[in-house]
C-alpha cells in the first residue's frame, strides 16, 4: 500500500456511517430484499477463462509472457482514477515508462480510439463500452497465459453480458450512481434519497441552493428512467425508444434547474457549497469528502427507485503498439497488494478478492461503495444500447440546448 493511500485511511466520521445505512435500509424497506434477485445481480466481470479460449490471431501471435514488456505504455485513463504512484512503481518494476492520459467519458475514449488520432496500449471502458468496442472490432481479446493475477478476480464476476465468453477484458473497479447531498437536505427530505429531488419540480425547489448532474448521456438517461419508474435494462434490450424519449422529455425539463452537467468536479462542487444536490458516482464522493473532512456535513445516497451499477474494466484497443507492456500493467494492477491499493485510492468496490485483506476497514464497511444484498438487487448495469445509443445521446444533447 502506497504512503498516500494509507493517509486515506483515517476513520470515517460516525454519522457518515450511521446515515448511508439510514438511506440504504430505507431503500430496503421499500421492496422485496430478495436475495437471490442480489445473488443473480452480481454476475458482472469475471474469473480468467483459459488462454485457449482467449485467442483470436490477434493476440495469440504476440504471445506474451507474464512480465513481459515491448516498448513504453500508453495508458488511457479516467480522470483521478488511478494513485500515481502505483504508475511510478511498475515503471520502477518493469523498467519501462507510462505515457499517462485522462478522459471525462467513454464516449470521449471511443471516439480516440475509433479516430487512431492517438494510439494506446491500456484503456479503461465500463461496462456498455465493452460490448461496443467489441462489436466494432475496437480490441484485442487478452492472452490470460500473461496474467496469473486473473485469478485473484472474484468469480461473481464471471460471464458479464457484455462479454459473455470474457475474452475482452478484466475487471478494474466497480461503483455506483447516485445522489450527494448536506444531511440538512436529506432531513428535508425525511430522510430519504429519492431522483425526486433532482426531477420532481416541487421536491427540487426544497433545495436551498443548485443542483448538477452527471455529464454522462447513459447515466443521465439512466436515472430518468429509474425515476419514471422504468428498468434499464428491459428498455434498452426491448428496444424501447418511447421511453429513451420520454426519459429525454424530462431531462430537458429539468434542465433549467441545474447549474451545469459535469463528470469531474462534482463531488468537489458538493463539498465546497457551490451545489447542494449532485448527480455523480460513488467513489468520486467518497474522495471528496475524505479530502475536504466533510463527513459531517454530506453524505452520499441511493436512490429508493434504485439507480445504476458499474464496472470499469482494463482493455487492449485493436492498434495497441505494445501489447505485452499492455498485459503486464493489467497483471501488476491485479496483483493482490496492488488491487488494494487501487481500490484505497479511488474508493470504489474491488473485484479483486485476493486484495480485500489489504483494503481499508472503512472501506469494506461502507454501505455506499459495498451496498447490502437489498440494496444492490436495485441496481442495474447499463446494456449495451445498440441503435438506441444514438437516440440516448440526442436526448441529452436536446436537453442542454
Amino acid at each position: 500500500m502506497t504512503d498516500s493511500a494509507s493517509t486515506r485511511g483515517r476513520l470515517r466520521r460516525s454519522r457518515w456511517l450511521a446515515v448511508t445505512v439510514v438511506a440504504v435500509l430505507l431503500v430496503a424497506a421499500c421492496g422485496d430484499g430478495d436475495d437471490d434477485d442480489a445473488s443473480e445481480a452480481a454476475a458482472t466481470t469475471a474469473a480468467a477463462p483459459d488462454a485457449g479460449d482467449a485467442g483470436d490471431a490477434a493476440a495469440a501471435d504476440v504471445g506474451c509472457e507474464p512480465g513481459e514488456t515491448d516498448g513504453d505504455l500508453a495508458f488511457y485513463n479516467w480522470a483521478d482514477y488511478i494513485d500515481e504512484e502505483l504508475l511510478v512503481a511498475f515503471e520502477e518494476e518493469s523498467g519501462i515508462s507510462v505515457d499517462y492520459s485522462v478522459y471525462e467519458s467513454n464516449e470521449q475514449m471511443l471516439t480516440q480510439v475509433e479516430s487512431g488520432a492517438a494510439i494506446y496500449d491500456l484503456v479503461i471502458p465500463s461496462d456498455y463500452m465493452v460490448a461496443l468496442m467489441i462489436s466494432e472490432d475496437l480490441l484485442l481479446p487478452l492472452e490470460f497465459d500473461a496474467l496469473p493475477n486473473a485469478a485473484n478476480i472474484d468469480d461473481a464476476w464471471d460471464n458479464p453480458p457484455f462479454d459473455p465468453e470474457h475474452r475482452f477484458h478484466v475487471a478494474y473497479q466497480w461503483g455506483t450512481t447516485g445522489i450527494g447531498m448536506t444531511y440538512d437536505m436529506l432531513d428535508t427530505l425525511g430522510g430519504e434519497s429519492s431522483w425526486a429531488v433532482i426531477f420532481d419540480a416541487e421536491t427540487a425547489a426544497l433545495v436551498p441552493g443548485d443542483i448538477s448532474m452527471l455529464d454522462d448521456a447513459p447515466e443521465a438517461v439512466s436515472a430518468a428512467l429509474k425515476y419514471l419508474g422504468y428498468s434499464i435494462t428491459e428498455v434498452i434490450e426491448s428496444g424501447n425508444e418511447e421511453a429513451v424519449r420520454e426519459a429525454g422529455a424530462l431531462l430537458k425539463a429539468t434542465n433549467d434547474r441545474l447549474l451545469k452537467y459535469d463528470s469531474v468536479t462534482f463531488g468537489d462542487d458538493l463539498v465546497n457549497g457551490e451545489v447542494d444536490v449532485a448527480h455523480g458516482w460513488s467513489g468520486g464522493f467518497a474522495q471528496a469528502f475524505f479530502e475536504t473532512d466533510a463527513y459531517e456535513t454530506h453524505v452520499y445516497t441511493i436512490p429508493i427507485e434504485g439507480g445504476v451499477r458499474w464496472v470499469d474494466t482494463m482493455a487492449i484497443p485493436h492498434n495497441s503498439d505494445n501489447v505485452c507492456s499492455a498485459h503486464a500493467m493489467i497483471n501488476f494492477l491485479l496483483d493482490a497488494q496492488n488491487g488494494a491499493a487501487l481500490t484505497n485510492y479511488t474508493y470504489y468496490g474491488s473485484p479483486n478478492t485476493a486484495a480485500t485483506p489489504f483494503i481499508l476497514e472503512e472501506i469494506l464497511e461502507d454501505p455506499g461503495i459495498y451496498p447490502p444484498p437489498e440494496v444492490y438487487a436495485r441496481l442495474e448495469l447499463i446494456p449495451q444500447m445498440g441503435d438506441l445509443g444514438l437516440i440516448v445521446q440526442d436526448m441529452l444533447t436536446e436537453a442542454k440546448s
